[in-house]
């Protein structure tokens, strides 16, 4: 049985709350993370996904894992779907 979540933080509020701000750390650990400035705003500012190289970087340089990233991302993106499912042109092939 799967529990869901109501209304997941996209991963940016993760990353922000939970490792920049205790860190002393913002847009800076770009460069830590071998990504440009304005990549690494995008996702703290909610503007892009966590992709799948994304998570290793943030696993590598944070000490997390990437599944872990993977899966906010994925309860995220599922979660914002399911808010207008009823609105997607399917019909069900079961009976």
């Amino acid at each position: 049985m799967t529990i869901k979540q109501h209304n997941p933080p996209h991963p940016s509020e993760i990353l922000k709350g939970l490792w920049l701000d205790p860190l002393d750390t913002s847009i800076t650990a770009a460069e830590a993370i071998g990504v440009s400035r304005k990549t690494l705003s995008k996702i703290i500012n909610g503007n892009a996904r966590v992709t799948p190289e994304m998570t290793v970087r943030l696993s590598l340089a944070l000490g997390s894992s990437a599944e872990s990233w993977l899966g906010h991302q994925t309860t995220y993106d599922l979660w914002q779907v399911e808010q207008y499912q009823d609105e997607l042109d399917v019909v069900s092939l079961v009976g």
